[in-house]
Formats: C-alpha cells, structure tokens, sequence
C-alpha cells in the first residue's frame, strides 16, 4: 500500500475533525497542515484546562477548535483562559509548537522534558 493512501486511511478511521484538523501520521498526530501535535505534562488530563497560557501559547500554539467542528471518539474540547476552546486528545490538551517550520520536524518532542509528541 502507497504510504499517502495508509495516512488517508488512518485519517478516516480517526473520524473527521475540523475537516481533518487532525489525523495520525508516522504515529504521531498531525494537524490539517501535517504540523506535529504535543501534549504537556503539566496538563492534567481530563481537567479542562490548559497550563499554557499567554506566553506559552505563543512559543506552543493550541489547536483550536472552530464553531462547526464536532468531536470525533477520544477528541474532546477545552475551554482555555482566554475564552477560546482548544481541542484535548484523550483528556490531554493539543498544541502546535511555533518552532517546527515544516510539516514532519518534531523540534518540540522532549522539550524541557515536559513536552512531547501526541500519539
């Protein structure tokens, strides 16, 4: 099997979020653009929140979550400090991170030992 025809398949059966805002590539979950996805274990899975705010968020972008997107199985969403809602994977809270320049790098994974890469 062609490796895009596996990555679309894996897409489809991770359901449709935000029109494939997420989908799983080479184990790691990837957002519409294919940039990496990270959880922070400072995040208390299932809390509803998120610990990173304001400058965090600039160096660790979440993954936001848009009016008409609905949560596929395991995907659920937050409500962040600032008003906006960011999409959780299994309880934990998505983040791009702002140094990954290209779809694929994983710049961010073990960053300061408390990020990693979303699987």
């Amino acid at each position: 099997m062609k490796a895009w025809m596996a990555v679309a398949l894996t897409a489809l059966s991770m359901g449709a979020l935000a029109g494939e805002a997420a989908s799983r590539r080479d184990g790691a979950l990837v957002d519409a653009q294919g940039m990496t996805l990270y959880v922070f274990d400072k995040d208390a899975a299932g809390s509803g929140r998120s610990a990173c705010n304001q400058a965090c968020a600039a160096l660790w972008p979440p993954l936001l979550v848009a009016a008409e997107d609905s949560a596929p199985e395991g995907f659920s969403r937050i409500r962040r400090d600032d008003g906006q809602t960011q999409w959780a994977y299994q309880g934990k809270p998505l983040y791009r991170f702002a140094k990954d320049g290209k779809p694929g790098e994983r710049a961010g994974d073990g960053f300061k030992e408390v990020w990693h890469v979303a699987r």
